[in-house]
Parts: C-alpha cells; structure tokens; sequence
C-alpha cells in the first residue's frame, strides 16, 4: 500500500509539474474566425492563396498577430470582424483596464480649425465584444457582449444595423471618377437596413479582388453597432481627409501607446443594453463600427496587429472612462460554471461520479490543476 501511494504521489507530482512548467503568454496566442467584410486590403493582408478556406485563412491570421511581435491584418467595410483568444483567460480586475488591442491609429495636426479641441489623424475604429466560456468547452459558442464605448448611448448611434455586400462581377466595366486615383466607383455594392445603399469603390492602389476569395457566398450580411462617420474632407476636393479619434473604447482608434487603446472587461454590455459583470473573458471579437467611404483613400476598415493582457505584463491602468451608468441598463451577474473534472484522458467526470483518484480540475475562472481527491 505505501508503494501505491508513493506512485500515485509521484505521478501527481510529475503531473503537476508539467502543467505549470508551461507559462501563461501575455499575448494574442489563437485566431479562431476571421471574416472580413469587402476592403482594398482584403486577400491583401493577410494573403489569400487559391485553395485557401476559412480555417487557412483563420491561421494565416493568427501567424499574423500572435505574439509579441504582430503584423497588419484588415478588417474590410464595416462589420467585417476577427474571434480571437489567449492561452487562459483574460481576469476582469475591479477599477483596472485588463487588455489592449493594437492597431495602427495615429494624430496627426492637420485642420481646418486650429482651435477644435478634438483629437484627429488616422482613427478607423472598430467595435470590441467579449464572451466568457460559460459552457466550459473551449470554443467560442457563448454568448457576446458589446463593450460600452463612448458613444454607445450617443443618438447618433446605430444599434442593430444590419448590412449586406454583394459579389462583384470582375469583369464588368469600370465606373470611372472624376479622381484618377479611383478606378471604379460602383465596384461592390451593398444594402442595409436603414434603407440605405452604397458601392465599396475600388483604387488604383489595390487590383486585387476586395471580396473576400476563400467564402463561397455570393452574399454577406453583418449585424452590430455602427457608429456615426468620424472623416472630415480638409480639402473640399476629396484629395485631403481627416478622421476624428472618438473619446475611448474602440479598437484602432487611439495610437497603441496611449492608454485608450486598453479595454476594461466591465464595460460589458447585453443585447438590450443590460451591463453585465464577468469575472474574465475567454473570447475577444472585434469589427469594423464604421460604413463610411473616404474618396481614394477608400472604406474605413479597422485594422489590428496584436492584443496582450495587461494582468501578465504586470501594467496597472485605473479605468478612467468606465461608461456612464445611467445611460445602461443595472448590472446582471453572468453565473458561473462550478468546478468540474477530467480523468488524465481528458474526458469530463459527472459531479456525481468523482470517486477518489488523480483528476485535472477546472475552475470557474479557468485555472486548471491536478489534484488528488
């Protein structure tokens, strides 16, 4: 019997060590969907090959940003969007930003007005949500909740907007503008639910198709929050454009140093606009929050090079813009999984069949150890 227990130990101990040999990575680890919307960088950034797929061009976006080190990649037209997760979940600090998401927003001090007090440069911004693994299963199937930005309760604001683009034909003939920088003005045409319509034009900067070559669908529709225009033409004449940074809490809209550019988890808002608490988040979504076209430099489309966790990079930032509670809804509590158990297979144990033995147990807050019960 001591033998029994000494191995038992023994292997729990090896056990033990080999889960906490490996450490947390700060940074973006897993692309697990990317969906643009149409955009010149589209097949562009990243790169899209004949006989790629979703799932290729999913890793093709994860090679892409993970790490410490991330290069571009493009979002496209508004609602165009990227799923991406960490190696653990992201812990939802009280009062403290907990992640960053980097693009490649920046100032500029260009104006037609040298008194407007408002921040402006290149601001492309993009809509950030959020899931927490309720169900325990490591993919991202749970429910969404929308980070509350700035302008979430403006009157501005468009919430439930809906918008669907349309498979261009290649070779039709061009529509030709008055600017020689912009190739066809009716190149791909889209619809929404504002009883809008518009065309991504196309640029002589970009001859690659804009629609997105690895989806079968002559269609693509898109559901979110789009927020008001933020250009401004400085020229008159479509030559000179400017976009104005909104306050906080969307992605590449502030620069990557500036702290608006770091996300609090407890901005998190449902679909009815109840803020809810979670106590992490394992899942990140991020979109395109605009429909707006700026001559030949094109549609805003958000683009992203990176996310970390600001917890791990021991960096303390104080939320200083949480949203104003009283334009949301009270607070709802999202229950938590209890904790639950697999055998060293990694098949999950009913609460009711945990008999003595070596099992790896699975916390509501996603810390998984081995344990001897």
């Amino acid at each position: 019997m001591k033998r029994n227990h000494f191995s038992v130990a023994l292997v729990a101990l090896v056990l033990v060590g080999s889960t906490t040999a490996h450490a947390q990575s700060p940074y973006l680890s897993k692309v697990y969907e990317f969906r643009p919307a149409p955009g010149q960088f589209v097949n562009y950034i990243p790169a899209y090959q004949e006989g790629d797929t979703s799932e290729s061009m999913a890793r093709k976006a994860e090679r892409a940003l993970a790490g410490s080190e991330g290069t571009l990649v493009s979002l496209g037209s508004y609602g165009g969007y990227i799923v991406f997760g960490f190696d653990h979940m992201v812990k939802n600090l009280p009062g403290k930003m907990d992640f960053r998401v980097l693009g490649n927003a920046f100032y500029s001090d260009s104006t037609p007005n040298p008194d407007d007090p408002r921040e402006k440069g290149s601001s492309e911004p993009g809509i950030v949500m959020v899931s927490y693994d309720a169900n325990g299963n490591g993919k991202p199937d749970d429910p969404w909740y929308e980070l509350a930005g700035s302008e979430y309760a403006s009157p501005a604001t468009t919430h439930s907007y809906r918008i669907t683009y349309y498979r261009p034909d290649e070779n039709k003939t061009p529509t030709p503008d008055s600017n020689p920088l912009v190739s066809d003005t009716t190149y791909v045409r889209w619809t929404d639910n504002q009883g809008g319509q518009g065309y991504v034009a196309r640029n002589v900067f970009h001859n690659q198709s804009y629609y997105p070559q690895w989806l079968d669908e002559d269609e693509l529709t898109f559901e979110g929050t789009l927020l008001a225009d933020n250009f401004l033409d400085l020229s008159g004449d479509a030559s000179n454009y400017i976009q104005y940074v909104y306050p906080w809490g969307y992605a590449d809209n502030h620069p990557n140093s500036d702290d608006r550019s770091c996300f609090n988890i407890d901005w998190a808002v449902d679909a009815s606009g109840q803020r809810v608490h979670l106590p992490g988040a394992h899942f990140f979504k991020v979109y395109t929050a605009v429909n707006q076209y700026c001559g030949w430099l094109g549609e805003t489309s958000t683009e992203l090079s990176g996310a970390s966790d600001l917890h791990l990079l021991d960096i303390d930032i104080d939320d200083r813009w949480a949203p104003d509670a009283t334009a949301l809804r009270p607070v709802r509590i999202v229950p938590t999984e209890r904790t639950t158990y697999y055998d060293l297979s990694g098949k999950r144990i009913a609460d009711s069949n945990v008999a003595p033995g070596i099992y790896i147990e699975h916390s509501p807050e996603g810390v998984r150890k081995v344990v001897i019960r």
